[in-house]
Order: structure tokens, then sequence, then C-alpha cells
């Protein structure tokens, strides 16, 4: 016995000790496997760990309201309640990402608040200077700041015809003239300014009697976009916020879209402090932070079940390989307490390490994962995503997750020769029918899931589509066995008529069969996985680009910040346009019910002028017609209009982002809504409910022999499009689900890769006195090399083509619903599937093997 050996009896328990310490040396190769894997869903789950802690943490940045003690706002959020099926209400919430103001009135009722020093309101509307859009606010509301704006040069303005503007815009003393109002009330004035502030470029400061009444004209009458507070020196925050909040209550007094919320939305005033004052400034953040937290959690659940599934398969078969080893020390008196001790040992060694491993790099990759974020615009402007220190030991619990896993799988694995009689412990073993037929109700199950989800829409037919893949995938993983050897009978025809190499392979295949099954089940997996995730979206996105580009009618656009709000009636007297059409883009909240339980659903939506729209942009309208668009009317696209069960005529009701309920009335339904969305609404309707107007866009059809040269003269500061890039809703949430989504490929494919190599390594490893054999018995290297290779082809084709009919169903299913169409995906994604899984199975077969196939000819071995 080795001096290691003894140390470990002595400190270890004896024989447990020492089977732990020596299966662990000898068999090195096998654990490096169980090693990456655990590695690498240690990393991968403290990643998501810490990303969605921080997610938890997030709150929106505090600027403009820094220097207040208190900001009063509106309520940023809607509720829906609902009665399930055969439960109790419930309530659901979505967060609202157009401002919702608060009544004037509530700014005296603050200043009497005992411990309020000031109170300052803040207001913003629309003007055009020079030309160019921007946004007016009153100079007062900079004090709210936690450092003042800065004056570069002159003062601040004090008369009703006095601004400030930014560096760059003008200088102290110029005459500028700026158009405010709304439709038709637009007027225009000449103002001189009296200042050049640091502050935003396309800002442009009055002082507080002029904003004010600049605000009524832009439509804002009677409202405040929030409320500064100022503390007495030594109020606390938390006394200061239960003060106004009971001033508030007593005053009776809520935000002014209370008038047009639902009966069971509330529309109370909010009184935020510390962090929280924030979100009256950026909108996005707080209703941002609980889809980022869906999507990390459901990408975690993935990556747990697929580590699972690897880690699972990578530790049974490095005991696999030992099965004779395991039941000799059975036969010769070892006791199954024995065993399982020693077997949870070895394993715990390497989990641990390899947990802490992967532990130890999770901080810095998810500092390189939120920096992708930010970098790819996933996360919205304003959102903080904080890292305290001690966020950083919230990997060591997933690694403890991941260490749980193997030593439960370890000793599940070794249950057999454990509980097994000494003088039966040599036997193969032999997969039995309960597992045959668990295999098979699953892949059932999957299939019905597949079908239900051709039924649902949206995000309940994406979620059965993930549900039917996954059970599907299991399913395989049972019938490997079965599977493979079905698969190498298809297979070992065609190979039997290569030559030589050709029929070795096929008769390898087909003793091998069970055990390339379990080499097969993660080709399988990485697959079926891969290809829901790549698909369902490439499918919808490619034809959201097909509809767009049909719709897209305008020969010219224009945008950009030297477009005025009034544009498209001005474009429209262009000589040479044919048509105009000013189209912005929003967002609405939908009631409902998935599964039957309440839902608000947040959709992008478009709104238009509709007249002449099919000239510009055509949403292939089915029945109606889109000339009706106007307020308190709205086109509805085919599948939500069934979904909803409306037509022409009927009525919706749904929520816009403002927190305003509406029931509209039908005028039209279109094809084209993968592209234009859900819901058309009027210019005029939406932009009504947004926080300020957004940068015009407006889309020109010219006449025929016309030149787009006369809206460049009528617009110096805008910028014209010649065959402009087709319009396009986008989800909200798009470009984090893009980043998410490729994550989660790229971790289902580093685990693959494991599981592939280790097990085929493996597979190839024991296969080495039967390559010495054939070498002795008169077979070459080349014919060796050529029979490896054809295996690792029969094992990637079987596996790709099980992992595609296992995908096939429900990415069927879920492409017919969402996008009435076939599944699809870039011809360069696939290729790239299909070399991994080629090279992965290829690499692991030959590798191992040269040990073998070295030399003239083979060298005996003990």
């Amino acid at each position: 016995m080795k001096r290691g050996d003894r140390r470990d009896v002595v400190r270890g328990g004896g024989v447990v000790a020492l089977l732990a310490a020596r299966g662990a040396r000898t068999h090195r190769r096998a654990w490096a496997a169980v090693f990456a894997a655990l590695a690498l869903g240690s990393l991968l789950l403290g990643t998501l760990g810490l990303a969605a802690g921080s997610a938890a943490l997030g709150h929106a940045r505090v600027e403009r309201y820094a220097g207040a003690d208190a900001v009063v706002a509106g309520t940023q959020s809607t509720r829906y309640t609902a009665k399930p099926w055969g439960s109790e209400a419930r309530t659901v919430r979505a967060g609202l990402t157009e401002r919702v103001r608060v009544p004037a009135r509530a700014l005296d009722v603050v200043r009497q608040v005992p411990g309020v020093r000031a109170a300052v309101a803040d207001v913003a509307f629309p003007v055009t200077v020079r030309g160019s859009a921007a946004t007016g606010r009153p100079w007062e509301a900079t004090r709210l700041a936690s450092a003042p704006a800065r004056l570069l040069e002159g003062r601040p303005p004090t008369g009703a015809r006095e601004i400030v503007v930014g560096e760059g815009v003008a200088r102290t003393g110029d005459q500028l003239s700026i158009a405010y109002g709304k439709g038709s009330a637009t007027d225009t004035h000449t103002y001189t300014a009296t200042g050049v502030s640091a502050d935003a470029r396309r800002t442009v400061h009055f002082s507080r009697d002029e904003a004010h009444r600049l605000a009524e004209r832009a439509g804002r009458a009677g409202e405040l976009d929030a409320i500064g507070v100022l503390a007495d020196s030594g109020v606390p925050d938390d006394v200061l916020r239960t003060r106004v909040r009971h001033a508030l209550d007593a005053a009776h007094l809520r935000d002014v879209s209370a008038p047009h919320r639902a009966a069971d939305d509330p529309a109370r005033l909010r009184v935020l402090t510390g962090d929280a004052r924030g979100e009256a400034e950026f909108l996005a953040a707080a209703p941002a932070r609980m889809p980022l937290l869906q999507v990390l959690a459901s990408l975690a659940s993935v990556v747990v079940l697929v580590g699972v599934l690897v880690v699972t398969s990578t530790v049974a078969q490095a005991l696999r390989q030992r099965a004779r080893e395991l039941a000799l020390l059975r036969a010769v008196g070892a006791t199954p307490w024995q065993l399982r001790r020693a077997v949870g040992r070895e394993v715990g060694r390497i989990a641990v390490l390899a947990a802490v491993v992967g532990a130890v790099g999770a901080v810095p990759a998810y500092l390189a994962l939120r920096a992708l974020l930010v970098g790819r615009g996933a996360v919205p402007e304003g959102l903080e995503l904080p890292f305290p220190p001690w966020l950083a030991a919230a990997p060591l619990g997933m690694a403890g997750l991941m260490v749980l896993i193997a030593w439960l799988t370890a000793l599940g694995c070794c249950a057999r020769a454990a509980r097994t009689r000494p003088a039966e412990a040599l036997r193969e073993e032999v997969p039995g029918s309960a597992r045959q037929l668990t295999g098979c109700v699953l892949l059932g199950l999957g299939a019905a899931s597949a079908g239900a989800g051709a039924l649902q829409h949206g995000a309940a037919a994406a979620a059965a589509a993930s549900a039917s893949a996954l059970t599907m995938v299991i399913g395989c993983a049972l019938l490997g066995p079965w599977l493979a050897r079905g698969a190498m009978r298809v297979l070992g025809a065609p190979m039997r008529r290569l030559g030589v190499g050709g029929r070795l392979a096929a008769s390898a295949c087909t003793a091998n069969a069970a055990r390339l099954g379990a080499a097969i089940t993660p080709v399988v997996l990485v697959t079926a996985f891969v290809l829901v995730q790549l698909a369902g979206g490439a499918t919808l996105g490619h034809e959201a680009a097909a509809q767009a580009r049909a719709a897209a009618r305008a020969d010219v656009a224009v945008s950009g910040p030297g477009v005025p709000y009034d544009a498209v009636e001005r474009i429209r007297r262009l000589p040479g346009v044919a048509a105009a059409t000013a189209v912005a883009h929003g967002t609405v909240v939908v009631p409902g019910k998935e599964l039957g339980e309440p839902s608000l659903e947040r959709l992008p939506v478009l709104g238009v002028t509709p007249r002449s729209l099919a000239r510009t942009l055509d949403p292939a309208v089915r029945e109606g017609s889109t000339d009706g668009l106007r307020p308190g009317t709205v086109a509805v696209g085919t599948d939500r209009a069934r979904t909803l069960g409306v037509r022409p005529g009927d009525h919706v009701q749904l929520r816009f982002g403002d927190g305003a309920e509406a029931r509209l009335r039908v005028v039209a339904t279109y094809e084209r809504a993968l592209a234009l969305g859900d819901f058309l609404f009027s210019y005029e309707e939406l932009t009504r409910h947004m926080t300020a107007p957004p940068p015009v866009r407006v889309l020109a059809a010219l006449a025929p022999g016309a030149s787009p040269t006369s809206l460049s003269t009528a617009f110096p500061g805008a910028r014209v499009e010649r065959d402009p890039v087709p319009e396009r809703v986008r989800a909200e949430d798009q470009a984090l689900g893009d980043v998410l989504t490729a994550v989660a490929v790229t971790a289902i494919g580093g685990f693959t890769v494991i599981a592939v190599l280790s097990t085929l390594t493996l597979i190839s490893v024991g296969r080495g006195p039967e390559l010495r054999q054939l070498r002795l018995a008169g077979a070459d290297r080349r014919r060796l090399r050529r029979m490896l290779l054809l295996e690792s082809a029969a094992t990637a084709t079987a596996g790709l083509s099980l992992g595609t009919a296992t995908a096939a169903l429900p990415l069927l299913a879920f492409a017919l619903s969402a996008a009435g169409r076939l599944p699809w995906l870039p011809p360069g994604q696939g290729a790239l599937i299909v070399a991994v899984v080629v090279l992965t199975t290829a690499s692991a077969t030959l590798l191992p093997a040269r040990g073998a196939l070295r030399g003239r000819y083979p060298v005996a071995t003990r």
C-alpha cells in the first residue's frame, strides 16, 4: 500500500476512503469529463444567479431628481383582476412606459405639508426650434438635480419671451423662432436666448409661467410630469414620505389618468424616495426588470434541465465503464454501504472542486454578460444593475446544487451493484420494459403538448413548443438504446456497401448500439433544443421581415431632428408628392387570460395617418377599410381578431401606454400583423397617450417622374431616405431575448460537446483491445480509420436525424400557429449545428484510438 493510500485509510475511514482515493486516481480520464460538465454547469448557473440577483436589486438611475428629497409621480403600472378556473380571483400587474401625469392642484397640497421647504413642478412639452424638434422645460425644475444646470454664459430666463438653450444651438442674445402647440393650434413666436446651458442640446428652458402656458397649449392643461419635494433640514425621508402620502390621500388626489382607467385599476399618486426617484424619469427602467427576471428564470431552468441530463449522462458513463470493477468488489465481499460511500466520496471530491472552479469563474462571466446586454441595447436606458460585494457569494449556492446533482446521480448509478447479490453482480445490465414504457409515454405527451400549442397564440404557443421539445428529448434519452439499435440497423445496410471498413463499422455499430445510445442522446438533445430555440425566433423574424417588405410602398422616408411635428401636412402639399403618412411606434396593454390565468400582454403597435395609407404602408386589409381610422377606432390583425372573436363593427377593450382604458370600434382586419403589430391606430389616437410626440417619421409616395429634391429643400435638417427601410414593430424585450437566446444556445452547445466527447472517448478507450485484435487479424490502419470515421458519421447522422425529428413536431405546431408558415432556419446556423456535431463525434472517436493504431504492428498490453 502506498503512503498516500495509508494516509487516506487512517483519515477517511478505512476501506471506503481507500476505494475512493484509488478510484479517483485510476479513472482520471473518466472523471475529467464529469469535472468539465460540473464546472460548466456551476459557471452558467452562477452567472445567471448573479444576473437574476442584480436584476432583482435593479432600479432606475436617479439623475434629474437627484437633488429632491422626494418625488410625487403618477402610478406607472396597471392592474387586471380575473378569476381563474376553479380558483379565487387573482390580480396581475404590468408596467406602463408612457408617463402618467400628476394633477396640478397637487402642488399646493404638497407645499402645505409640514417639513416641506419647497415643492417644484416639472413639465415637459414639444417645441420646434429652427425647424428641429426639441423639448421645453421650466428652468426652475433644474434645481431638482443634484447639481443644478450650469450656465456657460448669460443668465436664467425670467420674462415670457426669454429662453436658455443648449450649447451649440445659439448664443446669448440670439433671436430664435420657436413653434409650439398641438395640431391646428400650433403657433410660432420669437424668443431671446438669455443664456447657454451645458444641459442637453435638444432641451429649451423657459421661465416658470411661460413653460406652464406652453404646456397647456400642448394639451397638458392642469397636468404636471412630477413634483419635486425639497425637505427642511433634519426631516428623514420616511417621515417626509409618510406626511406627503397622508396629505395626498386626505385631498383625495389621484393621477390624471384616473377617469380613464379600468374599475379594478387604481390611480393612486406615488411618493418616491431614495433610488425609486429615478422611476419618475426613466419610465422604461422599472417595467423592464420583471421581463428580465422572467427571461433569466426561463434560461436558468433550461440550463438546469440540460445540465442535469448531461451531468447524469457523464457520471453514469464514467461509472458504467467500471461496472465490472464494482461488481467484482461486491462479489469479493464489499458491502452495499461501502460501495455507495466509496462512490459518493469519489464523486464528491471531483464535484466540489469543479463546482468551486465554476463558481469563481461566474463573477467575470456575469460582468461580461452585463456588458453584452448593455452593448446590444437589451437593458433600457436608465436601468441600474447593482453588484454589491455580498452578491458574489450567490454562485456558491448554485455550486452546491451541481454537487448535489452529481452525488445523487452517482448513488443512483451504483445502486444496482450495491443491492445485487454477489453471485449475480457480474451480469450485464439490460434496460427494462419500464424504461421503454416511460419513454414512449413521454413522447406521446410531447406530441400532445405540440398539438395544444398549435391552438394557442403568442407566449402560450412558445411555452407549449418548449415544453413539447423538452418532454420529447427526455423520452428519447430514455429510449436511447432502442433508438440507437434501430438507427444502426437502418444505417448498417448502406455502410456495408463501402468496403471492408464499412462492413467493420456496421458490425461494430450493431454490436455496440446500447453504448452508442448514450452518445446519440446528447446529440439529439442539442439538435432538438437548439433548433427550437433558434428556428422559433428565426421563423417569426423571417416572416415579419417578409411582411414588412410586402407592406412597404413608400418611395422616400423623411425623419430626423429637422422634421417638425406638423411635417406630414406640409409634405402632402409639396409638388410631386402623391401620398404621405406619419408613423408613430407605441405600446398597448391587452388584458385577457392565458391557460385560464389572468394576463396583461404588452404589445408594440403603430399609429398612422390613414389618408391614402395603402399607397405608403399597405397592411393587406382583409375586411373593412383603414380609411375609417380615427380616435375611437382601431384596425386589428387577423390572428388577434380571431383570438378575440371580433370583426369590423365589433368593439375591443384595451389599455394604452399611459394606463387609460378604451373601448374601440374595429374598422378593419389586416394580414401583415407580424410586421405592423396586432393593432393599428390613428396617429392622433396613439400619440395623445404618449409621454411626448415621438420623433416624426413620414413615409411619402411620389408621383411618376417626381424627385425627392423638394423634400430635402423643405426640411434642411432632415434625413431623406430613398427606398426606405421597411416599417416594422419590435417587442420591447426583443434585444434581451436575442442576447439570452444566444447565451442559451452556447450553453447547450457547450454541455453537448462535453457529453459527446466524454461518452465517445470512454467508449473508444474501452475498445482499445478490440482494435488491437483487429490489427492482429489483418486489418490495416487505413481500414480501421475508415471504420472509425464511418462509425462517427453514423453516430452524428443518427443523432442529428432523431434530434431534427424530435424538434420538427413542436416547431411545426408553433410556426403554423404564430407565423402561418413552415419553420425556417438560416442556412448558416443549420450548417454550424451540423459542423459542431460532426467535428465533435469525429474527434472523440479518432483521437482516443491513436494509441491502438500507432506503429506498424500492435503492441501487446497486460
